[in-house]
């Protein structure tokens, strides 16, 4: 059964056993009955009479074994059977068969909820919260609070002063899975005033020393929120202090646990900046960590920069930028460049930084060193170009998209600065058609920026790439950019420079990667799945609980519904398909009449007739005169353009422009 092997047809041999005094193979008889009872309902209905007369067993273990299992037999005909038992259980002598009860309540409020609110399970539940037992406590609680959430008043569990007092004097006496059940109780209480919540957090505090990391963020948890209410500066402030010590003891656990400290630690310091602003030393990446703990603990490293802390920042990101991890390499290199950004003080030496990993001629440090150099430059434009030169001798090695339209852009914006610029450009021009789109867009701009700003000895490069760019590219963004410039150009050059030549709004680090009130929920969900993902419950949760039992009902109706169509439609519906790969025709109407198909065929002319009647045209004509008007149409704009800028028409081998 364990290894997944159907043995539900020994049912009948195996409730033979049961009446046994042995408590390991009744453990194991029980185990199989919670696995088949679905297959076998009329069967199980024998094994009843054992069920109730192990809940009057005089050992508690077996008492509890009895009611465990008859809550977990989801079957609708032994609901009838259980409540007695399930009623003497919760009033039981022994603590240990109460809190296996408590959780018993729950199973059966969600098979039936009119039975378990009629028989008083609820209201004995309610009182159990009273219990001398702290465990008794903390299972009375886990059941309250799922059956609250599942009920559709949620009213049937709620926290008054009483039950704040209970639940503070059990915290400290219960098992982990007791502690997180209680705090998470705590979480959703609302503090009458700010004593009341200094006294709660007061009695949560301790918990930050427990050894279970998911107690230790479910009580960070609570003391985050009641942060909020807290109006004592002086008591928010011990509160900071005391959060840093148990959030840096987390990160020495295993890599899997880390991780999830260190996505919990990217939101706290959202809100709370400060909290761990000298712990920098604690994120530095170890040499065996794994890469999604690395490249998260780059992230929060960056939101610990400052200018105390920079320098050895510095030191440490160069040290990453030597790994044999391509990305990582490539994330560290970006995030010299978001200190540069985010600290003015430091931007030169994160320059020296970089041209010092530009030197190590690496190929893929020097491209991402040359992207981040870009925003370097958008941030403090005019203060490095005494760089240019070196980042311009390695443009033969550049061969990413990204990092040829950085240093087209650096190009273009300090065109004026640089010498030899259009021979630069020059350069990218013999492989314009075969470049990124990216390349492509950038290059535009850039030789519009440089005939701006050289207008005399760049003309000819202009035209060159503007006509390429509007008769030869399919890609209509790159297109329609360069009609927009060809057009600004030729109606009102000072209006070009005005727009083109603009200053650029600076750039920043952004500090906070979420939204305030995204921010403010995902605080609420410390230690929970919302947390590691930075999304709502909601986005990835449904409404509801969807157990084992509704997935495979759901599994078995899907694969009814795909029998049912065609072969075509299920395997339509179960591939992913190219959403601009859109067929509109029907395919039975192809088939069925060769009058479709010939209108099928004219098709295409028609729809282009129709678009070029709506810009004035006329249908398509052949080549040859499509070919003729093109240059006619572009030899015009291009006299256009030259005369309004002022220069020397072009002679050409074929005739004046």
């Amino acid at each position: 059964m364990t290894v997944g092997k159907d043995v539900s047809g020994l049912f009948p041999d195996v409730l033979k056993n049961m009446q046994t005094d042995d408590l390991e193979q009744k453990k194991l008889v029980y185990l199989y009955l919670m696995n088949y009872a679905k297959t076998q309902p009329e069967l199980v209905i024998l094994a009843v009479n054992t069920f109730v007369k192990d809940t009057d067993d005089n050992n508690p273990l077996i008492r509890a074994l009895a009611i465990r299992t008859m809550g977990c037999i989801r079957v609708e005909k032994i609901i009838d059977y259980l409540c007695e038992p399930l009623r003497k259980s919760l009033r039981d002598d022994n603590p240990y068969v109460r809190k296996t009860a408590a959780i018993c309540v729950a199973k059966l409020y969600d098979l039936n909820p009119e039975l378990a609110t009629e028989n008083g399970f609820v209201s004995a539940l309610q009182d159990m919260v009273s219990d001398s037992n702290p465990m008794v406590v903390a299972n009375a609680i886990t059941a309250l609070t799922e059956i609250n959430e599942a009920s559709e008043t949620k009213d049937i569990f709620i926290i008054n002063t009483p039950t704040l007092t209970k639940l503070l004097v059990a915290l400290n006496e219960c098992t982990e899975w007791g502690r997180i059940a209680l705090l998470s109780s705590l979480a959703e209480y609302k503090p009458m005033d700010s004593r009341e919540a200094e006294h709660v957090v007061e009695r949560v505090v301790p918990q930050f020393q427990h050894a279970n990391g998911s107690v230790v963020l479910s009580a960070i948890k609570v003391v985050m929120i009641y942060m909020r209410i807290i109006k004592n500066e002086e008591v928010i402030r011990q509160l900071v202090k005391k959060l840093a010590p148990p959030l840096v003891t987390l990160l020495s656990s295993a890599p899997e646990v880390q991780y999830v400290a260190l996505r919990n630690i990217n939101l706290i310091l959202q809100q709370r900046p400060d909290i761990l602003q000298n712990e920098m030393r604690v994120f530095f990446c170890k040499y065996n960590d794994p890469p999604y703990v690395k490249l998260e603990k780059l992230e929060i490293m960056i939101k610990l920069a400052n200018d105390r802390n920079v320098d050895q920042l510095l030191s440490e990101l160069k040290e990453y930028a030597s790994e044999v991890d391509v990305d990582f390499v490539r994330k560290s290199i970006r995030a010299i460049g978001q200190c540069a950004i985010k600290i003015d003080e430091a931007s030169e030496r994160c320059i020296n930084v970089l041209l010092d990993l530009i030197n190590t001629k690496v190929n893929y440090v020097v491209q991402e060193a040359i992207v981040v150099i870009k925003d370097i430059f958008r941030k403090y434009p005019h203060k490095y170009e005494g760089i240019i030169p070196t980042l311009c001798k390695n443009l033969e090695a550049l061969d990413e998209p990204e990092a040829k339209a950085s240093l087209i852009w650096i190009i273009g914006e300090y065109a004026e600065r640089i010498e030899n610029a259009d021979e630069l450009i020059l350069t990218f021009l013999d492989t314009f058609r075969d470049e990124n789109p990216q390349v492509e867009l950038q290059l535009i701009t850039a030789t519009v920026k440089l005939f701006l700003k050289k207008p005399q000895s760049t003309q000819n490069i202009v035209q060159r790439v503007l006509q390429i760019a509007t008769t030869e590219c399919d890609n209509p963004d790159i297109r329609d950019r360069a009609y927009v410039y060809w057009r600004l150009l030729s109606t009102d050059p000072q209006a070009a420079k005005a727009v083109v030549l603009s200053d650029k709004p600076p750039i920043s680090v952004q500090s906070n990667t979420v939204s305030g009130p995204l921010l403010e929920e995902l605080i609420n969900n410390i230690s929970t799945l919302a947390s590691v993902y930075h999304k709502p419950p909601e986005t990835f949760l449904g409404k509801g609980r969807f157990g084992a039992d509704a997935v495979q009902r759901r599994a078995i109706e899907e694969q009814e519904e795909a029998s049912r169509e065609s072969p075509i439609q299920a395997q339509t519906k179960s591939n992913i398909e190219n959403l601009l790969d859109l067929d509109f025709g029907d395919s039975t109407s192809e088939t069925a009449s060769p009058i479709a198909t010939t209108s099928n065929s004219s098709a295409p002319t028609t729809n282009v007739d129709d678009l070029l009647d709506l810009f004035g045209g006329s249908s398509i004509k052949s080549t040859t005169g499509q070919a003729s008007s093109s240059n006619h149409q572009n030899n015009g704009l291009s006299n256009d353009l030259v005369s309004l800028l002022g220069v020397a028409k072009i002679q050409t081998g074929t005739g004046r422009l």
